[in-house]
């Protein structure tokens, strides 16, 4: 009698752990999504008007087969236990946890590798926010338990991270959301990665975006790609635009799916998915962060940057990442640290510029009365006209030789693929599959003559025009000028200065606002500092509704 008992717990068991592994195994299933698409018809931007949802190329479930033996021990139970101590949290609590033993590095990476299989696996919630996850997560999460010793509560030590997945992993493909380098196994990490993984950072997976960083159809949805499917606003799921390219690095964040991501930024590619997803972005200058091992557009205005729930973690992470390249021609020798002693939580002495254009906003106009009230100094500015001529060319010319630099010395030997023409040519193949809105900005570089003497002629120009817009930055001794969401980024990215736009508001219908400030070169320290006093004068972010 007590062996027939054992016997049958032990089959009771082995069905239960079937049981649960089949869960897991079949979580992602794919759904009739004629519905959502015949909604999406109704928006009034063509750009949200959607072919398809779903990616037609990802998995999902293989995706997360190497974590079906640890995510089958991890309950509900542990995460509605763990969501107190981790959703919202920035970095100094997280650690502040992990230091009073209520909490772990691994506990923290099983607890977002949970929280994201919970939510893309639900059709009616998932986000299309995440293309590959790190197989080997996990054990590098326990590694940083088993090494740690008086990490700072400002150290991005133990801190599972996000990346774009235009940046390259020596443990993930970097697809640029394109089936042509889907199998780009790159062997070493981005500098900026290296930099991440040398401060304790666990990288946890890779992340959704435009795709070659919407460089590449022509009035297609933001946060497209053939790799990863459609990204969604959790703000407002199909309602509401991403932001791009950087969509998947501010959805994961809104989304509480890692601490932080990384994105990068031509013009607008983190101040817009930081926008429009309530998140923190920052822009630096060119040359403070490497672009070593990125998938680029363009070597004159390209730059990676941090995405983050809030301003401190921000910096921490700026601190994380920078360092001198010597593979990069822009890269500078920098002295900083964007967070030392903490930030004064004051608007004394600062002279801020607002742009009268934007002061019919009422969100803005708004924040520019309440930054009055608490003692700042507020300088409108009529802004000059200006000629942009030329932008798309600086663009197309720089793509069409930067990348065949990239796919020649970053990408995997296993990549056909040389140039842009050899992209548009793969597409064509499959053109339902591969570019379903079609590759025309490709194209366009193709078919661009513009010589590299003319190029020069184009980026100076550019650059001063964008210098005489913000003149009003030197002219009046300001610490920034103050505009919403991405408005300004363009111009701000040939004038090469950095922005960072934090939380401002959200309009009737829910959608995200934000404040952009633009500063002088070189000025991120200072941006921060302003950043965070504006955070904790409004603290208007709150975490998107379905997703808390």
């Amino acid at each position: 009698m007590k062996k027939l008992l054992l016997f049958t717990l032990l089959i009771t068991f082995i069905v239960s752990c079937q049981q649960k592994e089949i869960i897991i195994k079949d979580a992602f299933k794919k759904y009739d999504e004629t519905e959502a698409l015949a909604q999406s018809q109704e928006n009034e931007s063509n750009r949200m008007k959607f072919k398809l949802i779903q990616s037609k190329y990802l998995d999902m479930n293989v995706v997360f087969k190497p974590f079906q033996k640890e995510l089958a021990g991890f309950s509900e139970e542990n995460y509605e236990e763990l969501k107190p101590l981790i959703l919202e949290q920035n970095i100094p609590n997280l650690q502040k946890s992990v230091k009073e033993g209520k909490l772990s590095y691994e506990k923290l990476t099983l607890f977002y590798l949970y929280r994201i299989r919970k939510f893309e696996s639900d059709s009616t919630l998932s986000l299309n926010s995440i293309i590959a996850l790190n197989p080997n997560v996990l054990e590098e999460a326990r590694e940083k338990d088993k090494n740690k010793s008086d990490i700072s509560e400002y150290s991005i030590y133990g801190m599972p991270i996000l990346l774009k997945d235009n940046i390259n992993t020596k443990d993930m493909n970097t697809t640029a959301g394109a089936i042509a380098l889907a199998d780009n196994k790159t062997t070493k990490d981005a500098f900026i990665v290296e930099k991440l993984r040398e401060n304790g950072a666990i990288i946890l997976g890779k992340v959704n975006l435009s795709e070659w960083a919407y460089f590449f159809c022509s009035g297609c949805p933001l946060g497209y790609s053939a790799v990863g499917g459609q990204t969604l606003n959790p703000y407002g799921r199909g309602k509401f635009e991403t932001g791009g390219s950087s969509a998947g690095s501010g959805v994961t964040v809104a989304a509480n799916y890692a601490v932080a991501a990384v994105g990068t930024e031509t013009a607008g590619s983190i101040t817009s998915p930081s926008s429009q997803n309530s998140v923190v972005g920052l822009k630096p200058t060119i040359g403070v962060l490497s672009r070593t091992g990125i998938v680029p557009i363009s070597s004159t205005l390209d730059t990676p940057g941090p995405m983050t729930k809030n301003v401190i973690d921000n910096a921490i992470f700026m601190n994380a990442m920078f360092g001198f390249d010597k593979n990069d021609n822009a890269s500078k020798k920098i002295e900083e640290d964007y967070f030392q002693n903490g930030f004064r939580n004051k608007f004394e002495g600062r002279r801020l510029g607002v742009l009268k254009p934007l002061l019919s906003d009422s969100i803005y106009n708004f924040t520019v009365e309440k930054l009055k009230k608490v003692g700042v100094e507020i300088v409108e500015i009529t802004p000059p006209e200006i000629s942009f001529n030329g932008f798309v060319t600086l663009l197309n010319i720089d793509m069409k030789h930067d990348l065949p630099k990239y796919l020649k010395n970053n990408a995997s030997k296993n990549i056909e693929v040389k140039s842009v023409k050899d992209v548009t040519l793969f597409n064509l193949q499959d053109s339902i599959l591969r570019a379903p809105y079609g590759q025309q900005l490709f194209d366009g570089i193709v078919n661009d003559k513009t010589t590299l003497k003319e190029l020069e002629v184009i980026k100076n120009n550019l650059n001063t025009e964008g210098k005489k817009y913000l003149q009003a930055l030197i002219d009046e001794n300001l610490d920034a000028i103050l505009s919403i969401n991405n408005y300004h980024s363009g111009i701000a990215a040939v004038a090469k200065y950095p922005t960072l736009t934090v939380p401002m508001g959200y309009k009737e219908s829910g959608e995200p606002v934000s404040l952009t400030f633009v500063g002088l070169p070189y000025t991120e320290r200072k941006l921060l500092e302003i950043g965070y006093a504006f955070e904790q004068l409004t603290k208007v972010r709150k975490m998107p509704k379905n997703y808390q």
